[in-house]
């Protein structure tokens, strides 16, 4: 029967801690906290007097002073792990946590959840193969010593990094450990930490190797684990739902995102705002029921980065010197139709291909695939495809011997239509505006992974109006972009409507144009 051990190292908020413990013991479960030394000593004290009373609460014997990417988180960690196994003999799983962690499932699920598999959840990814690191340091991390803090002491930090480098005064990593990288946050079984306690006390050797690396909670737990357990033994992810911005710094979660984070495939979620005192109570009630039956989209990533990138309209990287002076071509004209619906653009521009002779391309800059010539490796991927646009639509005019090309582009690619419009090429721009119902919304979220089989009704009211918004924004920025000439046709209006912005469009006589608009099935999903 599974009893979780939360391994809860905190630094602030006496009154968080206080009823974070309370709630999780409340379910059966126990806690041992690590309360920073470092924080004043009436907070200390005010938590093991709230406390002091509960049995299945227990307190590291020794309390570090702790430095962000320090070996002292190590320690804390290793002296809380070791009181939660003397004080809770029954403790079948140490989950790690902080105080701004809160759960997102019912202890029922959770521990039906552990119960599953007989197995260890931590991040373990190869520290010098995976790209688990995104900037900074790397090999620097372990192949030198650290004996200063970078966040507080950064000078003395840099000084002493590049003296070892200047003298070669490089260490070798011990010869029987393959380095691991991960999140700090795991849930590891009984006889793990067990064997993890006892290998750090007999192997002072890999010890001394941790205790002078760089942010050693990234890789010392999941270093040891992998050394210590079968491979078959260990989930390589954390049950913690946590995000970063783009900047490293930590995603914070509000009242409003109580169902989101229902929806995750985790156990547990941080960081929780001090602020939410509704979201703390909604969730410390859901821990403490028996709900068993959880909708598990597991949206929450790529619906921050849909969300996030909205944020930045607008910004792009300079383009590259070979990109300015690259150009389609004078006396070439490029027939650019705009759709948020693919299917609709590529149904027109396979018409206006057999009817008129011209030759087309579709989505080549939002599409992998798509039956392109042999251009020499430029059109292979959608990086150089991109990178390379000038040059890749020249090859491809010379390639069909033409100089009249449709291009279908969605709404979305206002640089690459700028980019187009400001050529010496004729650029011509259409855009068809369809009608974007709410099955199309969902359908379109579904797609980019914005929502899952299972997410509940209550997100969804939220997740469409937002999508809906974001196509609005982007077909009225290419409205505003004044581009000219511009032509629209609409699904609301008849074939004869639509027949005069074709016309101008394609350069054509009216019926020719009216037998284009009446395409059997122009608009249809």
């Amino acid at each position: 029967m599974v009893q979780i051990a939360f391994i809860l190292l905190c630094h602030k908020d006496p009154e968080g801690i206080i009823a974070q413990a309370r709630r999780l013991t409340a379910a059966g479960d126990c806690a041992a906290i690590h309360f920073d030394a470092r924080a004043p000593a009436a907070a200390y004290a005010q938590i093991r007097s709230a406390l002091a009373d509960n049995p299945n609460v227990a307190f590291a014997r020794r309390r570090e002073r702790c430095g962000w990417g320090a070996w002292s988180l190590v320690q804390a960690t290793l002296n809380t792990v070791q009181a939660a196994v003397d004080a809770f003999p029954r403790a079948t799983h140490f989950y790690m946590l902080s105080g701004d962690c809160m759960a997102i499932k019912s202890h029922r699920y959770a521990h039906a959840f552990l119960d599953r598999e007989d197995v260890d959840y931590i991040e373990s990814f190869d520290f010098f193969e995976s790209d688990w690191i995104k900037t900074g340091l790397k090999a620097e991390r372990l192949i030198y010593r650290h004996f200063f803090n970078e966040r507080t002491q950064k000078r003395r930090f840099y000084a002493a990094l590049e003296m070892q480098k200047r003298l070669g005064l490089r260490r070798a990593i011990p010869a029987d450990l393959q380095v691991m990288i991960g999140s700090q946050w795991w849930c590891l079984r009984r006889r793990t930490v067990e064997a993890v306690l006892d290998f750090s006390r007999t192997r002072r050797d890999v010890t001394r190797f941790f205790r002078t690396t760089w942010i050693p909670d990234e890789t010392f737990f999941q270093t040891l684990v992998r050394h210590l357990v079968p491979a078959s033994e260990i989930r390589t992810r954390t049950l913690t739902f946590l995000m970063f911005t783009e900047y490293g710094m930590p995603v914070i979660f509000y009242n409003d995102h109580y169902e989101l984070l229902l929806g995750q495939d985790s156990l547990f979620a941080r960081k929780i705002s001090p602020e939410a005192m509704q979201l703390k109570e909604r969730l410390g009630d859901l821990y403490a029921s028996d709900r068993a039956n959880f909708r598990i989209s597991n949206e929450g990533r790529a619906l921050f980065s849909f969300v996030s990138q909205r944020g930045r309209v607008g910004r792009r990287f300079g383009p590259r010197f070979w990109e300015r002076e690259s150009t389609i071509g004078r006396d070439r004209e490029l027939l650019v139709i705009a759709c948020k619906k693919w299917h609709v653009a590529k149904r027109l521009t396979a018409t206006a291909a057999r009817s008129l002779g011209l030759k087309g391309v579709d989505y080549l800059f939002n599409e992998e695939g798509g039956a392109l010539p042999d251009l020499g490796g430029i059109e292979k991927t959608m990086a150089k495809r991109t990178r390379h646009r000038r040059s890749l639509m020249r090859l491809l005019f010379d390639y069909y011997h033409t100089d009249r090309l449709m291009l279908c582009v969605d709404p979305a690619n206002l640089d690459l239509v700028r980019d187009f419009h400001a050529d010496r090429c004729d650029m011509r721009l259409l855009e068809i505006e369809c009608a974007l119902g709410e099955d199309y919304l969902v359908g379109h979220a579904a797609r980019v992974g914005l929502v899952g089989v299972d997410t509940p009704p209550e997100a969804l009211a939220r997740i469409v109006p937002t999508v809906r918004n974001s196509f609005t924004f982007e077909t009225d920025q290419l409205r505003d972009a004044g581009f000219e000439p511009y032509f629209r046709i609409r699904e609301r209006d008849t074939p004869e409507q639509n027949a005069v912005p074709l016309a101008g469009f394609f350069g054509i006589p009216h019926e020719r144009a009216l037998a284009i608009a009446q395409t059997n099935h122009l608009f249809a999903d």
